[in-house]
Parts: C-alpha cells; structure tokens; sequence
C-alpha cells in the first residue's frame, strides 16, 4: 500500500510540474510582448541605421539590347505633358526596420540637372533592390488641357513639411540610427507625391522636393503593405504602404511615381495625402512602335513547358477551325462549319448566349480535343500600362480543350472522370515592359479566376532574357516555377491540385507568335475575325459532381468521411458546372489591368 501511494504521489508531482511547465510556456508571448516594448521605449527596439547589410542590385541574366530607333521608347524620358519624367535607380540607404519583415528607406540620388525629387523610396530588406522612383521637370506645352493653368508654373516647392512620425516617439533622448518621415505641404492648386525620410529632426530643405500643379495629377491607392509597427506596438499605430495608381488599364492614365505612402491614423477609405501623376499627352510618345514590338518579343518571349503527361495540349485557332470546329446557335441542332479565317463568326455584341463553338460532331472530336503542338503559336495583344509609361504585352494561348481536375485532400489525391472539362480553353500571361529602358519588369501569371505578378529576379530563364513559364496540367493554368499549386483551401490541404513542371512539349513564345492587336497604334495592327467572336468558345456544362464526391468520399479512411461533408464548401466553384469560356476581347483585362 505504501509503494502505491508513493506510486500515486510521484504522478502528481509529475503532473503539477507538467501544468506549471504548460503554464510557463502560455508567459512567453506576453513576455516577448513586454520585453518588444521596453525595448522600443529604450529606443533599442529592432530598428536601426548601423549594422544593415543592404540588398543586392539585381541585373537580368544577359544585357538589354540596343532597341530600334523610334519615337520616345526606350530614351530614358517620357512626356506626360506639362512635363517630362525620368526614373531613377539609384538609391542611398537612409533607414532599415526590422519589425516583421524587414523594410528599408531609400533617398534617390543620381538625379538629372533640371529634374527635381517627388519623394523617397522604400521595399523589403530581403529582396534585390530593384526599384525605381520619378523626378520631374517643367517643360513648354500648348495643350488645351492645361492652357486655361498657363499663370500656374507645373511645378512649385511646397510651403512647409508635417512631421507624419518618428521612430524614438516617446522617448526625450535622439538615439543613433533615428527615422523622422516628411509629408510636404503643397501650395493651393498643388499635390504632394510622396514621402521624404531622414535621420535627423530638422525640417527638411524646402527645395529638397517638388510639388505637382493638381490637373497634372491623379488619384492612388494603397497596394501593398510593407511595415505595420501596430502589430507589434499597438500605442505605435505607424503603417507604410506601396503606392499605385487608381486609374489603370488600357485607358487610363495614372502613372506610378514609385514613392510609398505612410500613415499614423490612416483608416480605410480615407483619401492619401498624397497622389500619383496624370499623362495628359495623348500621343503616348514613349510606346513602342510595331518594330520594336517584335524586337522586344524575340528578346524576352518567354518559353511555355507543358507538363510531360499533358494530353490536351495547344492548337493555332485556324488549325482548330480547319478540323472541324463548329458555330452553333440557339435553338438550331446543327452547327456550322467555320472557316480557317473564322469569318462567319459574328463579331461584336456582347456575350448574349446566341452562339458558341464547339467541337466537331464527328469521329475527329477526339482528335481535335488533343491539340497540335506543331501549330500552337501565342496570340499578342500590346497595350499601354500605367499611364504609358510602361507596355504590357499579354500572350494568348489556345487549347481545343480543357481536362478533368484532380482533386487533392491532405496528402491523397483522387481524379475527377469529367468534372472540370469544358470545350475551349484560353490561357495568358502577360510581359511588363518598363518603357524608359525597355527593360523586362515582371510577369504576371494568370491561373483560372485570379492571378498574380512576378518580379523580374523572381523569374526562372532558360535563353538570355527569356522567362519561363508553366502551364499545368489538364487545366493549363501559369505558373514561374515548377511545383504543385492549390485552388482551394491551403490551410486545409484541401481543393484542385494544379501540377506543373519542365517536359519536351513546349511552344518558344519568342518564334512562335502572331501579333494580333496594339489599339494604341491606330491601324496598324489588322485584328483578326475571330477574335471579334465575343461569344462563348465551348457549350455550358454541367457536372454530376455529387456522384463524383460521393465515390472519393467512399474510397476515404473512414476516419476521414465524416470531417470531408464540411469541407466540401471550401472547394473551387468550378466543381459544379462550367460556362463555355470567352475569347480574349471580351475578358475584363483586354481593357483592364490585371487582377493584383
């Protein structure tokens, strides 16, 4: 009896030190919390001048060319009218944070004579540094935009700066390594475009920044949040921003200044205190024109891996029509033939559901669902970006078909028969051509409903300048890199798996292309007739994915069964059914910007 108590006794003590332990371990995020504000209230807090190992310069793999000769691309300035702009690279440190990520503040230098600082320059520490801000200068216009400002120079110092925040708030003492972040104070009738950093309490110079005159500007917006000091000290509110234009697209003409936007009591919905430039030069002078357009992609045109199991691969649309593609239209049970040119496709109008392709209707339907990968070429749609001072040039590829999905739960994957499928698929990325330079800029990678944009020194290249992109599996959705990629729920290891990797089944972008529209050139692009085609390239279906779910449930552990049922919501809406996709004109980034 005597042992068993002492047993007893031993599994006690052994639980009350495994509570007390348990009970230590819960202290530690506060005491981190505790100790985060002593230190910043010690002005020890991570934050500093000293000690920074700035980032790397980054450079593409091979040298920009020496473009063609043509207007103003590529010749370091761009009017905008009113004045001219030119970027510049390069950049004294200033400050780093290292709450979070770490984020570094960058004073421009360099500048041109003539040219004046709009605002300073900040991006993550753990990145090459690679970025641009603008610097201005007046220049003679008679436009009639601005010829009812004529008494108003376009650009004025501003009256006075405002102290936005500093980094030893709260403290009496001036410690090394200490960060004071300017707004300017514009004149009436002006704008203020960015930020100025400094380590040291004195205002500012007034001549040390320009202010813009109000009709050569436009509205921004917050994108990108860089340093948030709240989630660390939340009695230190202080939030920095990357900034873009709110007017982009095709048709607008926000330009990017390149500055960044930082607050202490900003809330959402607010205007910014500062703005981004306006193009009013209609002309577009720094654009590329149609020789330098294929100058740029033979140089950069990326290089399309299609995964080594792919079985609907890529097509030319007029090698699709001249294998017996079909035009139907409601309430009429036989299609018709289209043309290698597809000039009895209707053009224009609106998505209405009157028409849509299909496949052929006879034994060749199989056939033409596999593609030709001879034939593919990308179909080059080149438009203006950010105000013109940039040109996107978004490639289109073509499948006759789009594959079943494979659904992935955990680490068990289980193929769909026929959800996911549907007749047509047009896939794109896009190419980001900075025009001052005509330097590749970044990528973006369109992947079904969303997307997203690649920096340059992200980018993975197989040819000098030339990128490389993946396109999954079944589903031909882009990717940078190889790997396998969620549509879903990646918390819960749940949703459609989107495989891609390097395999010999590839179209070269840089040969294989057709140029198909650059609006901004008038009428030297002809469009093709199918691309006036604004109806649906496949019939609507509609999947018994039920049936589907219910046999890859069954064939689950039964441990896993029942939690499966609430899971079902998270999946892609695709599962369900698919609308016959449209072509290229009528997707909402033909005119607008990309989804980012």
């Amino acid at each position: 009896m005597m042992m068993m108590g002492l047993a007893r006794s031993n599994m006690n003590m052994k639980q009350r030190l495994l509570r007390l332990c348990y009970y230590c371990l819960s202290l530690i995020p506060q005491l981190l919390r505790l100790l985060q504000r002593l230190l910043f209230k010690c002005n020890l807090f991570p934050w500093n001048r000293k000690g920074i190992t700035l980032p790397q310069t980054f450079s593409l793999p091979s040298p920009i060319p020496q473009w063609p000769q043509g207007q103003g691309f590529a010749s370091g300035i761009v009017n905008l009218g009113g004045i001219e702009v030119c970027k510049v690279t390069g950049f004294e440190f200033v400050w780093n944070s290292n709450i979070g990520k770490p984020v570094a503040f960058y004073k421009p230098v360099g500048i041109p004579d003539g040219f004046h600082i709009l605002g300073h320059y900040c991006q993550s520490s753990d990145k090459p540094l690679r970025g641009f801000v603008l610097v201005v200068r007046e220049v003679e216009t008679a436009s009639s935009e601005t010829s009812n400002r004529d008494k108003l120079t376009a650009l004025k110092n501003p009256l006075d700066y405002m102290l936005v925040w500093c980094s030893n708030a709260g403290s009496k003492e001036l410690p090394i390594g200490s960060a004071y972040f300017w707004v300017p104070q514009p004149p009436e009738g002006y704008s203020a475009l960015g930020f100025l950093v400094a380590n040291m309490p004195d205002k500012p110079n007034l001549d040390e920044m320009i202010c813009v005159r109000a009709d050569l500007t436009d509205k921004c917006e917050p994108y990108r949040l860089m340093l948030d000091a709240a989630s660390v000290i939340p009695e230190f509110p202080f939030q920095v921003w990357s900034l873009r234009p709110r007017d982009r697209g095709m048709p607008g003409k926000g330009v990017s200044v390149g500055t960044f936007f930082c607050t202490s009591c900003w809330n959402n919905g607010d205007e910014l205190s500062v703005v981004c430039l306006k193009n009013l030069n209609p002309v577009l002078p720094a654009m590329p024109r149609l020789h330098q357009i294929h100058a740029l992609i033979e140089h950069y045109g990326p290089t399309v891996f299609f995964h080594p199991e792919e079985v609907y691969l890529p097509s030319s649309v007029d090698w699709f029509f001249n294998n017996g593609a079909l035009l139907y239209r409601k309430g009429v049970s036989t299609g018709e033939a289209i043309d290698a040119a597809g000039s009895n496709l209707p053009g224009g109008g609106r998505n209405d559901g009157e028409f849509w392709i299909d496949l052929p209707s006879d034994d060749k339907r199989d056939f033409v669902k596999h593609g030709d990968l001879k034939s593919a070429k990308l179909y080059v749609h080149v438009k203006p970006a950010l105000g013109g001072t940039f040109t996107d040039i978004a490639m289109w590829v073509f499948c006759p078909f789009n594959g079943p999905s494979t659904l992935k739960i955990g680490i068990t994957s289980r193929a769909f028969s026929k959800v996911g499928e549907h007749v047509g698929d047009w896939e794109h990325f896009t190419l980001r051509i900075c025009n001052f330079s005509g330097e590749l800029w970044s990528i973006y990678f369109s992947q079904h409903s969303g997307g997203k944009w690649v920096d340059a020194y992200e980018l993975e290249y197989i040819d000098g300048n030339k990128a490389v992109v993946y396109s999954s599996k079944n589903g031909h959705a882009s990717y940078p890199h190889p790997g396998t990629y969620l549509q879903g729920s990646s918390k819960l290891g749940i949703g459609i798996r989107n495989d891609a990797t390097r395999s010999n089944l590839y179209v070269d972008s840089s040969v294989q292309y057709e140029l198909v529209a650059a609006e901004y050139l008038g009428d030297v692009v002809r469009e093709p007739q199918w691309l006036q085609f604004m109806r649906e390239w496949g019939p609507k279906i509609v999947y018994d994915s039920k049936t589907e779910l219910d046999k890859i449930i069954n064939a689950l552990p039964g441990g896993l069964r029942n939690s499966f049922g609430s899971l079902i919501k998270k999946l892609p809406v695709e599962l369900y059914g698919e609308e016959g996709p449209t072509g290229p004109k009528e997707k909402n980034n033909w005119i607008g910007d990309e989804r980012w």
